[in-house]
């Protein structure tokens, strides 16, 4: 594990706005993505994650000005996700002001892109997005999905943790889309599962509705925790999060 935790807000971000709804449907407008993240930068915010959700070639470039703006004034690592299909683009991302770069459902059409993004740029850039679902088709328990949860692929979730991190995943993040938009808590079972695989750091996400919650996960073994929605609707800051942690002992910066 990581020596100190860290709490990551995270920012969708479609048509150069940070936006909010459930499983990427009825999406309302959250506000202006670099002034978010200079607002959670202030707040403590260890790292910002950027997730275009949107992803299609038109937007492309409006997510590459979003980086860039964001990276002048925010002087914590980013990382961003969402359509990332080739070495090109990580490098683009990078060249915007990108410390890390998440990766979904392209590594799971054409596994080798992790292979050819690790072996370029190091596994110290590359995180592994995984929405995970419980099913009792696959022999964990778990499932990863795509669409947002929409469409369960035939991997076992933590399977194709343990294969990622073999062709070079630097960090898993775990989006229990069970879980996710719920409030009542990250899906504890699905960290410690992936806490006891990994030999990367590993990223809670999905269900996070008190400050409580992110120690929980913590306690489970997640190295981050990260949210959208409980910071983007003010139900809690970063920094409140942190006091949290602070209380059962954790180490936070």
């Amino acid at each position: 594990m990581s020596l100190a935790v860290r709490v990551i807000p995270c920012l969708d971000v479609a048509g150069g706005r940070v936006v909010k709804g459930v499983n990427f449907e009825n999406l309302r407008d959250a506000g202006d993505p670099v002034e978010l993240a200079a607002l959670y930068g202030e707040q403590g915010a260890d790292e910002i994650t950027f997730l275009d959700v949107t992803a299609t070639v038109d937007e492309r470039a409006t997510m590459y000005d979003v980086v860039s703006k964001t990276a002048e004034q925010v002087f914590i690592p980013l990382t961003v996700g969402g359509g990332v299909r080739s070495n090109d683009d990580v490098a683009r991302l990078l060249a915007s002001g990108a410390d890390k770069v998440g990766v979904n459902s392209a590594a799971i059409a054409r596994p080798g892109l992790i292979d050819e993004i690790a072996d370029r740029f190091g596994a110290q850039v590359l995180v592994l997005s995984l929405d995970v679902k419980r099913s009792e088709r696959t022999p964990s328990g778990f499932v990863v999905t795509t669409h947002g949860g929409r469409r369960e692929t035939d991997l076992d979730a933590l399977a194709w943790a343990r294969e990622a991190i073999e062709r070079g995943t630097g960090e898993l993040l775990v989006n229990s889309i069970d879980a996710d938009g719920t409030k009542d808590g990250f899906d504890l079972e699905l960290v410690r599962a992936m806490r006891e695989l990994s030999s990367v750091p590993v990223i809670a996400s999905g269900g996070a509705g008190t400050a409580r919650h992110f120690a929980e996960a913590v306690a489970a073994g997640a190295d981050a925790v990260l949210a959208a929605s409980v910071f983007h609707l003010k139900e809690m800051t970063v920094a409140e999060v942190k006091d949290e942690l602070r209380k059962d002992g954790v180490t936070v910066r």
